[in-house]
């Protein structure tokens, strides 16, 4: 008697037209035949891994009865499958947005009629009303857009639907975002100024943010095994962000935020002094300390406490107030001045890419490209 295949046991085979096939058996029909769900790929790899995410979805039960799916257990399904691609405070970013469209993911209990719709039967206007009546602002609107249509697009690619039914709604965006106000080169020798006359550590992770452009996570993250007084440069390996109120340990931002920072020499000599605080510990002992740690110092301060001191030093000098995240910003925008190349700024940032560069600071490059004017005649 042939045996017959386990639920969950995938098979891959290639047609004769090279296109290869990949079926997985979700049940049986009340008569006993087999219900096959099957994917399709131009490479064997392709539809392995269709395959085996097919695999998870069919463990957690989800592939039993496609009929039966909501949109409201997609999108959950969708998001812990997110958790193990991108970072926790993404994630966090992620549900709270969603949750704004789809109450019962933070509420089982929730009203939630566009949630508890079945995922095959949502139609491109049920998604048009639905936006329509959560007014929201236009920002939250496009990030809310962008999920719904991630999360649809995810169940087309696992062929659950046909069509995905956000790609034809649009939304209208918000205005763009200015980014943010930079320092002048007389402000931010004031600024450094200040803060060096403040023996605060977190005076220090400032004069970080704004001499070698980190971002505040990456700055709160260091250890002193990431910092090379001899060489004169830091390695950025870790960032300290805040997820739910509290600082949690995380990747850096991207790939390319993995990168090794020169420190200029006013920021070395503070550094060293600071290290020379450490009497009696050896470097070995020194290497898994954090530069800036909190009241127990096994971890690093609140992710917030440098906004917070900015704040006051900002209200002493009568400076305007601007975000912790401007200082970084600052950095760019006075290497940029200084006439450093797009890529060299790219490269100390951790910007995955030139063009992102210059996307921000494409205003001052402008301005900049004014001057270059050729007067022959």
């Amino acid at each position: 008697m042939a045996r017959k295949r386990p639920p969950g046991e995938g098979s891959i085979y290639q047609r004769k037209d090279g296109l290869w096939v990949g079926a997985i058996t979700v049940g049986y029909t009340p008569r006993g035949n087999p219900r096959r769900k099957v994917v399709y790929g131009r490479t064997r790899q392709e539809v392995a891994r269709k395959l085996a995410e097919l695999q998870v979805l069919h463990h957690r039960g989800l592939l039993a009865e496609p009929a039966q799916i909501t949109v409201r257990d997609w999108a959950e399904d969708w998001l812990k499958r997110k958790a193990a691609e991108v970072r926790p405070r993404t994630l966090e970013s992620y549900r709270y947005h969603l949750a704004k469209a789809i109450p019962s993911l933070r509420d089982p209990t929730a009203h939630d009629r566009f949630g508890r719709m079945r995922l095959q039967s949502v139609q491109p206007l049920h998604v048009r009303r639905h936006l329509d009546g959560l007014r929201l602002t236009p920002h939250a609107m496009k990030n809310i857009r962008w999920l719904l249509h991630a999360v649809f697009e995810d169940a087309v690619r696992m062929e659950l639907i046909h069509r995905n039914p956000v790609a034809p709604v649009k939304v209208k965006g918000p205005p763009r975002r200015s980014p943010g106000r930079t320092l002048e080169p007389d402000e931010a020798r004031r600024l450094l100024a200040a803060l060096d006359a403040h023996p605060s550590t977190l005076a220090l992770a400032l004069r970080l943010m704004l001499t070698c452009g980190l971002r505040r996570g990456e700055a709160m993250g260091l250890q002193w095994g990431d910092v090379d007084l001899e060489r004169g440069v830091l390695h950025v390996r870790r960032a300290w962000i805040k997820v739910n109120g509290k600082g949690q340990l995380s990747e850096p931002k991207t790939p390319g935020s993995y990168r090794t920072v020169p420190i200029p020499p006013t920021t070395l000599e503070r550094l060293r002094a600071y290290r020379a605080t450490l009497e009696g510990l050896s470097e070995a002992e020194a290497r898994g300390m954090w530069l800036f740690p909190g009241r127990d110092p096994s971890t690093p301060a609140h992710p917030d406490a440098p906004d917070h001191y900015l704040r006051r030093v900002l209200a002493r000098l009568g400076l305007p107030a601007i975000r912790v995240h401007d200082l970084r910003h600052s950095y760019g925008s006075l290497l940029l001045a200084n006439g450093a190349p797009v890529e060299v700024v790219a490269d100390r940032m951790g910007h995955a890419s030139p063009n992102i560069t210059l996307g921000i600071y494409r205003h001052l490059l402008e301005e900049e490209r004014r001057g270059w004017v050729l007067d022959i005649g």
